[in-house]
């Protein structure tokens, strides 16, 4: 989501965004709007389904918010999403713990082990 609006009057664009890239940077395609400010509770999301299907059919991670508003939309299973999500967590802190670890532990000199056989 990227925030527009002015002060104390958010409005956001919803948009497939490389993760690399800033929050307001640039976008490879909008697919919808947010504006939390709106009256109608009907008029205060727009969003592209098809496209947004597309994108997460090519492995498309939305935000919590987003995904948020799509699983009342019922067009994801936001139980699915957080067990995924949470999986990629748990991978990612096992990898960064290894990485630690290897880190921490006293490099072998190659040399040394030749010399003591």
């Amino acid at each position: 989501m990227q925030r527009l609006g002015r002060h104390n009057l958010p409005f956001y664009r919803i948009a497939a965004v490389d993760s690399r890239t800033r929050r307001d940077g640039p976008v490879i395609e909008d697919l919808g709007w947010y504006d939390p400010c709106g009256k109608d509770p009907a008029k205060q999301l727009e969003i592209n389904e098809e496209r947004i299907k597309y994108w997460l059919s090519k492995g498309a991670q939305p935000s919590d918010t987003v995904s948020d508003m799509l699983a009342k939309r019922n067009m994801i299973n936001l139980d699915k999403w957080n067990k995924a999500r949470a999986a990629r967590k748990k991978a990612v802190h096992a990898r960064k713990d290894r990485l630690a670890a290897e880190a921490l532990l006293p490099k072998k000199d190659p040399k040394k082990d030749a010399k003591k056989a």
